[in-house]
């Protein structure tokens, strides 16, 4: 028997993509602006820095691993039982946990393409295969696609509503209908990390499916709407066993308590959050307009971004932000999203593109794989 000269990992690593976080704005003669990452522009809500200060003074002792003042305000606000959260440092790590629960080598995970990016790595560590379903030529689900992509191998459907990273949501009653079509012993993860910011009245609310769907997961997060990116804290709606499953599976002691002390006041001020969201909407509004003027084809925006479905052209779009100032997240070949941010910087953002559509840079079709309709 041959001893390997070095340390060996699980082969399903080999396959995994590495994560792309957003990048930082590149520096200017000017003012910069990262919309590479879906961040809330504004500051933590009031109460929220100074909830964290006073939980930062206890931080030589461990947080509270069941998280349960959290988890019991999650539960008063959402009407559901304390039993049916579990939380994770952020609703992707929720979904790691999941999957980890779930999955195992030789099963399938399906999931619309494109979405978002952790996906395929979340799948792929736990040894699971990821089947990806092309969004549709208006870059939304195709869920009568991801229904056929379901075998009996399969083991959670994901649901990105609003999608991330080309925008449009899922409606209520075809998600409805999907997920009573799916067989009850496979997992539905909604990821309803940017419902918050959804005007369209058609919108799903996860919560109604799960109520009496036992294999109904909902994953929400502080990160967006919120304004918590940088303390790392989302949660799970789910039945209770599939919850304690999860909670299982969870990183002991992942949460912090600064972060659970700020979510909890961030909940606390929510008529200051609505109205934030109110601003941020209307801020993606105004753009989603000015780009139409312009002569933009752009996916319905319900997140809080836009996306360009530009095809080839994507990566020369980016270097024009970037030149401009402005960071952008760009998927090689397929498009970009950027991000709503400050008046200031959405400002800057529809002058590239005007400039960009003037001078000839009118992109390529892109594929429906990538949601890119034409530009």
């Amino acid at each position: 028997m041959t001893v390997p000269a070095h340390p060996q990992f699980r082969s399903a690593l080999g396959s995994i993509p590495a994560y792309k976080a957003g990048r930082p704005p590149v520096a200017t003669d000017g003012p910069s602006y990262k919309l590479s990452s879906n961040e809330n522009p504004y500051p933590p809500l009031p109460g929220v820095v100074e909830r964290a200060a006073a939980a930062a003074a206890t931080m030589n002792r461990y947080p509270d691993m069941g998280v349960s003042r959290l988890h019991a305000a999650i539960a008063d606000r959402l009407g559901v039982g304390v039993g049916r959260i579990a939380s994770g440092a952020g609703s992707v790590a929720v979904l790691y946990h999941l999957l980890q629960a779930a999955c195992a080598e030789g099963d399938e995970v399906v999931y619309a393409w494109r979405s978002f990016e952790a996906y395929p790595i979340a799948v792929g560590i736990t040894g699971a295969t990821s089947v990806q379903v092309p969004l549709d030529a208006d870059a939304r689900h195709d869920l009568p696609g991801m229904l056929a992509a379901v075998t009996d191998r399969t083991k959670v459907v994901v649901v990105c509503t609003p999608n991330n990273p080309t925008g449009p949501i899922v409606h209520r009653d075809e998600l409805a209908a999907f997920v009573d079509a799916v067989p009850p012993h496979v997992v539905v993860a909604i990821d309803e990390a940017y419902r918050e910011f959804v005007t369209d009245a058609a919108v799903v609310d996860g919560l109604e499916l799960a109520r009496d769907r036992a294999n109904v997961v909902v994953l929400r997060t502080f990160s967006k709407a919120y304004g918590l990116a940088g303390l790392r804290v989302g949660y799970a709606v789910a039945a209770e066993s599939v919850a304690e499953a999860i909670r299982k599976c969870a990183l002991p002691f992942g949460v912090s308590h600064v972060a659970q002390e700020a979510a909890i006041a961030s909940l606390d001020a929510e008529d200051e959050l609505l109205a934030r969201v109110k601003a941020i909407v209307a801020e993606r509004e105004r753009v989603y307009a000015g780009l139409a003027e312009q002569g933009w084809t752009i996916p319905s925006a319900e997140g809080n971004f836009v996306w360009f479905g530009l095809g080839d052209p994507t990566l020369e779009f980016a270097d024009a932000c970037g030149a401009k100032g402005l960071s952008v997240r760009p998927f090689a070949g397929e498009g970009a999203r950027v991000s709503i941010g400050e008046p200031e910087a959405n400002d800057i953002l529809l002058d590239v593109c005007a400039t960009w559509r003037r001078t000839g840079h009118r992109g390529t079709r892109a594929s429906a794989a990538s949601g890119g309709p034409d530009v």
